[in-house]
């Protein structure tokens, strides 16, 4: 029990330092929440009663922060239980989708910047696998970058150098982003260079996603440019999800970060799937 709390303690000093060092108060709201998301997705359900024992705060508390993480989708409550279940049909909040796989999401940024050309106008879906993208993006201007995904505009709005166009539409706040027949339409009416997309499941060599609405967004993107880069993390290829939207043939490349399993990445080339593999950090001193 001392070793959890030290554990916990450690962390909301971690995320504390991190997110909002000049406002105690409200870093410690966001702190807990994030320790409570934790511990949910770690047990999978729990009593409303039982997060307010561990983490030491009043139900009215608990109560007020839950009611903030299912506002962004990312928990469920009912009669006294508060459950993390994303589904193939229910897709988890951007913000559990930007804690998964953080390693390998930025890994695999990095080198999809390396397609990006100036000059270019290119589409950037709400993926957190592409909003990894943004630190590199000032390297590659000028640059017309088009997207439906919030986090990327607040990312991109002050850049030198980029031109941004922010797609329209109907708000989903569990991704933080723009989709719907508005948002398609919009695209539907540009061309660019270039789209760099993600999506939750690849199954079968086709990509595939939870949400109906999210992959009539991306397969317009996908329609509307001329060359085509998905980004992948080698559990997407262990998940399954509902809608289809397209082969992975379809894709000038994919890339995908060195946890995939060599053979895996030998079988997909040998279907001609051009796939680029990105190393991870702490894996680059070691060879193949």
């Amino acid at each position: 029990m001392t070793s959890t709390r030290a554990t916990q303690d450690e962390t909301l000093e971690q995320i504390i330092a991190d997110q909002v060092p000049s406002d105690s108060r409200h870093a410690r709201q966001l702190a807990r929440r994030q320790l409570i998301m934790q511990a949910v997705m770690a047990e999978g359900t729990m009593r409303i009663e039982e997060l307010a024992e561990r983490f030491a705060i009043s139900l009215m508390t608990v109560h007020r922060d839950l009611d903030e993480l299912i506002n962004r989708g990312l928990l469920r409550k009912s009669r006294g239980i508060v459950s993390a279940t994303p589904t193939s049909l229910v897709e988890s909040s951007d913000v559990y989708r930007s804690m998964r796989q953080a390693v390998e999401k930025r890994a695999i940024a990095q080198v999809a910047a390396q397609f990006l050309e100036a000059g270019q106008a290119v589409f950037f879906d709400d993926s957190t696998t592409v909003l990894q993208m943004a630190p590199h993006i000032a390297a590659r201007v000028p640059l017309t970058a088009i997207t439906n995904s919030i986090p990327l505009m607040n990312e991109l709005k002050e850049m030198n150098d980029v031109t941004l166009l922010g797609l329209g539409g109907r708000y989903y706040n569990w991704c933080n982003a723009f989709m719907g027949p508005a948002t398609t339409a919009e695209i539907r009416r540009l061309r660019a260079d270039c789209v760099f997309l993600s999506m939750s499941a690849i199954t079968d060599d086709m990509v595939f996603h939870q949400s109906a609405e999210m992959v009539e967004t991306k397969r317009a993107m996908f329609d509307s440019a001329a060359k085509r880069i998905l980004l992948a993390d080698h559990t997407k290829f262990q998940r399954r999800a509902l809608h289809a939207m397209g082969n992975l043939s379809e894709f000038d490349a994919i890339i995908v970060d060195d946890g995939m399993a060599p053979l895996q990445v030998e079988l997909l080339r040998s279907r001609g799937i051009n796939i680029v593999i990105a190393p991870l950090k702490q894996r680059s001193s070691h060879p193949a």
